[in-house]
């Protein structure tokens, strides 16, 4: 395994231990506020249709989010992982959840075909940290990346995080999709 490499699993896995440790309480606190600090940078940025995700048990939380986007009357497109390396959209208006292929939450609906991303104005990716250049690093599948990548007009793109999660550095390849900034329990960080 060359160095580059080494330092993404090494950062990968030490991000997963410490989210593992977090109590209920520290987990609980933290989705409320992100979910505080993401309404805000949704209404800063007049955004009537974000793409999100459904956060896994381990990762910050995005179902507060959820809730308080839907009580605003914000069109939420939520991902669903394609066979083909793709990410296809559901809207989530109150669509059931399942665990997709990759393990993770994915919500159920009728796909919108992955060019639907290009409806939002604001997309919130998952992380397992960022750092202050605004490189992402990913858990290693590249779904996000392509997505982005596909894009002809680039929206506003977020990772959600926690607060130690921000990094002076972490490693970076010619594929990675930069973000504009990151939603975090301290609030919103954004870059350059």
């Amino acid at each position: 395994m060359d160095e580059h490499a080494e330092r993404k699993r090494s950062i990968r896995a030490r991000i997963r231990r410490t989210r593992r440790d977090r109590t209920a309480h520290e987990r609980s606190d933290a989705d409320r506020r992100i979910a505080e600090a993401a309404l805000k940078l949704v209404t800063a940025l007049d955004a009537r249709v974000v793409a999100a995700y459904l956060s896994s048990a381990d990762e910050p939380g995005t179902r507060a989010l959820l809730a308080l986007a839907a009580a605003e009357g914000i069109r939420v497109l939520l991902p669903v992982a394609a066979p083909d390396g793709s990410l296809d959209w559901v809207d989530a208006d109150g669509a059931a959840e399942r665990t997709g292929a990759l393990g993770v939450p994915e919500p159920v609906g009728r796909t919108l075909g992955a060019a639907a991303l290009a409806q939002a104005e604001l997309v919130l990716v998952p992380a397992a940290a960022v750092d202050r250049r605004g490189v992402r690093l990913g858990w290693g599948r590249g779904y996000y990346d392509r997505a982005l990548a596909s894009l002809r007009a680039r929206p506003h793109v977020f990772a959600v995080i926690h607060d130690d999660e921000l990094l002076d550095e972490v490693p970076a390849e010619a594929h990675d999709v930069p973000v504009d900034g990151v939603v975090r329990p301290a609030g919103v960080t954004h870059f350059g």
